[in-house]
C-alpha cells in the first residue's frame, strides 16, 4: 500500500505546520500508519507502535523514559494504549513551542482518547479522522473531489457504474488491504480482523467477559444498519439486557465500525422524534457478517437498500472527513413519520438528501422536503442520490445524482 494516495495527506502536511501534536484517529486496518509513514518518507521522523508490548510497557510505566528514547519527530501507533504519555507530550511541546508537527499520534478508539486529550493537550492539539477508501481513492483521483454538497454542476470522479459495477463497490468495503491486494481472499481477512478486533480492543481494552456473545453483537448490528436504533431488538435478539446493548453500541461507536447519524431537532420544536439512525461504516465487513457471499446476491437480497443507503451516507463522510472538516449531518423524522434521510447544513442552510434504489427518480421521491420549511430555516438545493446515470435538474430546487458522484 506504499503508493496508495489518500486525500488526506496534503490536509496533515498542512495541518501539521501550524499544530505541535497530529492525532489521526480511525478504526482498525483503515490505513492510519501507512498513510503517516508514507508522509514521513525521506525525514527523520521515527515510528514506534504500542502494539508492541515491550514498547506499550515502557510508554505506560515510564513516559518521561519513552519519550527521552523516542524523541521528537515521531510517530506513535495507537497511542490508546498508553494515556499517560499525553502529560509528557504536553510539557515537551510547551518547551520546543517552535517545533511544529513533533509528535503524529494514532489511535483506534476516538472517544476514549479524547478525554487524555481535552485534559492535557488543549489547544496544542489537531485532530484529524480517517476512514475507509473513498470510491475517489479507489479509482485513483483521491484530491479530484470537495466535501459533497448538491450542486447542479456534474462531479469530475470517472466513469459511470452500472448497478452491479456499485454493489461489486460497496461488497468489497473501503478497508486498504483487501482492495489493494488482491491475493488476499476477502472472507479469511474479515474473519481475522473480527477476531482481532475483539480479542485486542474489546476484551482486552473493554474488559468485555463475553466475546463470543459480543460477535453475536455485532453481526445483528450489521444487519439493522441503515435503520432506526432499536436497543431493545438488540439486546432481545442477543439475550442481554438493553443497558449492555448500549454500552457495547458505545464501544462500536468509539471504535469507528459504526456511525449514529443524529435527528435534526431545533429548540423551536418539539415534534422531532430523538432516535438516530445507526449505519455499518464498512459495507464489505457488514457484508461479511450477514453472509451475503457475492455482490450480485446483496444487489438481490433483503439489505440491498439499506445497504446502498449506508454507503452513501459512509462517502458523504469520507468526502469531509477526508477533507479535514467535521460535517454537519442529520436525520430528519417527525412524530407523523415524514423522513428525510439527510440533510447536510452549511453556514445556517439546510441542503435535504433523499437516497433511491432508482434509475427514474421523481419530484414525488422527495415530497417531504417540504417539511422542512416549518423549521423556519434557508433550505438549499435538494438532491435525490440515486442510480440514474447522469445529473439532472428536476426542478430549481431539486437535482438527481448518481451515486458515484460523491
Amino acid at each position: 500500500m506504499a503508493d496508495l494516495e489518500r486525500t488526506l495527506g496534503p490536509v496533515l502536511l498542512k495541518t501539521a505546520k501550524g499544530f505541535r501534536v497530529i492525532l489521526l484517529n480511525g478504526q482498525r486496518q483503515v490505513g492510519k500508519s501507512t498513510l503517516l509513514e508514507n508522509l514521513a518518507k525521506g525525514t527523520s521522523r521515527k515510528v514506534v507502535s504500542l502494539d508492541d508490548l515491550n514498547v506499550r510497557k515502557l510508554a505506560q510505566n515510564d513516559p518521561a523514559l519513552f519519550i527521552e528514547q523516542y524523541p521528537p519527530p515521531v510517530i506513535i501507533d495507537e497511542v490508546q494504549y498508553a494515556p499517560a504519555l499525553f502529560p509528557y507530550i504536553k510539557m515537551y511541546v510547551d518547551k520546543h513551542r517552535e517545533e511544529k508537527g513533533a509528535f503524529w499520534l494514532t489511535g483506534s478508539q476516538k472517544y476514549k482518547l479524547m478525554q487524555g486529550v481535552q485534559e492535557s493537550l488543549a489547544g496544542r492539539i489537531a485532530i484529524l479522522d480517517l476512514m475507509g477508501l473513498s470510491y475517489r481513492e479507489k479509482i485513483k483521483k483521491p484530491f479530484s473531489g470537495k466535501p459533497f454538497l448538491p450542486s447542479m454542476n456534474k462531479s469530475e470522479n470517472g466513469k459511470d457504474l452500472s448497478i452491479q459495477e456499485i454493489y461489486k463497490r460497496i461488497w468489497e468495503g473501503g478497508l486498504p488491504e483487501p482492495n489493494v491486494d488482491k491475493r488476499i481472499e476477502r472472507d479469511r481477512y474479515y474473519a481475522s480482523y473480527i477476531q482481532s478486533y475483539i480479542e485486542r480492543d474489546v476484551k482486552d481494552f473493554y474488559n468485555v467477559e463475553k466475546p463470543l456473545q459480543f460477535f453475536d453483537f455485532v453481526s445483528v448490528v450489521a444487519a439493522q444498519t441503515g435503520q432506526l436504533l432499536n436497543y431493545s431488538s438488540i439486546a432481545r435478539d442477543i439475550g442481554i439486557d438493553v443497558k449492555t446493548a448500549q454500552t457495547w453500541m458505545g464501544i462500536l461507536e468509539r471504535s469507528g465500525l459504526v456511525y449514529l447519524l443524529r435527528p435534526y431537532s431545533p429548540n423551536l420544536t418539539n415534534r422531532i422524534i430523538k432516535t438516530p439512525k445507526m449505519f455499518f461504516l464498512d459495507t464489505g465487513l457488514c457484508a461479511y457478517l450477514t453472509k451475503w457471499l457475492t455482490p450480485d446476491s446483496l444487489m438481490n437480497g433483503a439489505m440491498a437498500g439499506a445497504i446502498l443507503e449506508t454507503y452513501v451516507v459512509s462517502e458523504i463522510l469520507k468526502s469531509y472527513l477526508h477533507n479535514g472538516i467535521e460535517p454537519v449531518m442529520w436525520m430528519y423524522r417527525d412524530a407523523n413519520q415524514n423522513e428525510i434521510d439527510i440533510i447536510l447544513e452549511q453556514n445556517g442552510t439546510l441542503y435535504p438528501i433523499e437516497i433511491k434504489r432508482s434509475m427514474n427518480p421523481s419530484l414525488g421521491d422527495c415530497k417531504n422536503f417540504r417539511e422542512l420549511e416549518k423549521l423556519k430555516k434557508k433550505i438549499g438545493l435538494g438532491a435525490i442520490m440515486c442510480l440514474k446515470p447522469e445529473r439532472m435538474a428536476l426542478s430549481r430546487e431539486i437535482v438527481s445524482i448518481p451515486i458515484w458522484e460523491i
